[in-house]
């Protein structure tokens, strides 16, 4: 088949890319900007310029659309409102011109941990999203990801997968043991909240990759959660990333504090944060984790 990825030189796309390649597709690098190496034919555009992207995708004739665009290279409030963006003006302007393409489907980048922190400690892909969260940047994120999966899911005539990735880690992640926070952990100067809840599900970025590769071969479509298997209490993986960095045992702190001191959503990740169930992926898409957060969240 013939596939275009949007988002070929991200974390997930540059992993992608030889796994489509090695299964035989045909892959075409939608890249913004064209001085960027990539292992495969490219077209550049800007995914937020509705006339570029047309002219992008016309000359690639894709069968399929991999759409892994965000701008988290840099966490930062304008990386996160460029994203939510990319997941809203850019997911239509790619799907607008998919269809005239003459495109199959989509196969979408979406996040699992946008569930609202209601019911059991893991959800299904049928829970709610949190689109009311106090927070007025999650609140935007969560809006902006149910947008993006209304105009995928909505699209009448391309078919399409929603793959809710897990929070990931790897080299170049959050969680890149030679990373910032990866230092900031081995310092011992992340503390923890005295009631530490939440849930995480974590995912190698490989994992992920492999499952937009299963999402690019099946027939199947809709929404799946794709993690680890190990989901896991704040209380249970932040002492534990720590011991693996050779860093002392995270410093409690009283749960009214934790808000204050850890910001809003690393206390929501650590207290309140719900993990994600993957059955649907292990039996309708075939795929599973190859690499649980105890074994590589502190090797890269």
């Amino acid at each position: 088949m013939r596939v275009v990825v949007a988002g070929a030189t991200g974390l997930i796309g540059t992993a992608l890319l030889p796994l489509l390649q090695a299964r035989g597709h045909h892959v075409t690098a939608l890249v913004r900007d064209e001085s960027k190496t990539v292992s495969a034919d490219t077209v550049v555009a800007d995914a937020l310029d509705p006339a570029a992207v047309r002219d992008a995708l016309l000359a690639a004739r894709p069968d399929v659309v991999v759409h892994q665009l965000t701008a988290l290279r840099q966490m930062s409030a304008e990386a996160f409102e460029t994203t939510a963006r990319l997941r809203t003006e850019g997911t239509a302007n790619l799907i607008t011109a998919a269809r005239e393409a003459g495109a199959a489907k989509l196969v979408v980048q979406s996040i699992s941990f946008a569930t609202a922190p209601l019911g059991d400690p893991v959800l299904s892909e049928d829970a709610p999203l949190y689109l009311d969260a106090p927070d007025p940047g999650w609140s935007r994120t969560v809006q902006a990801v149910a947008e993006m999966e209304r105009l995928v899911l909505g699209t009448p005539d391309i078919a399409g997968t929603i793959l809710r990735y897990g929070t990931l880690f790897g080299a170049q992640t959050q969680y890149d043991p030679a990373g910032p926070f990866g230092a900031v952990i081995r310092r011992g100067q992340l503390p923890i909240p005295s009631t530490a809840t939440g849930v995480t599900s974590f995912l190698h970025v490989q994992d992920a990759a492999l499952a937009a590769l299963s999402a690019v071969d099946s027939d199947v479509t809709g929404v799946f959660n794709i993690a680890d298997d190990e989901p896991a209490e704040g209380a249970t993986w932040l002492p534990e990333y720590a011991r693996l960095l050779g860093g002392p045992p995270p410093r409690p702190i009283p749960s009214d504090l934790a808000e204050k001191v850890l910001g809003w959503f690393a206390n929501y990740q650590l207290t309140a944060m719900r993990g994600a169930r993957t059955d649907r992926a292990r039996t309708e898409l075939g795929w599973k984790p190859t690499v649980s957060w105890r074994h590589g969240l502190a090797s890269g």
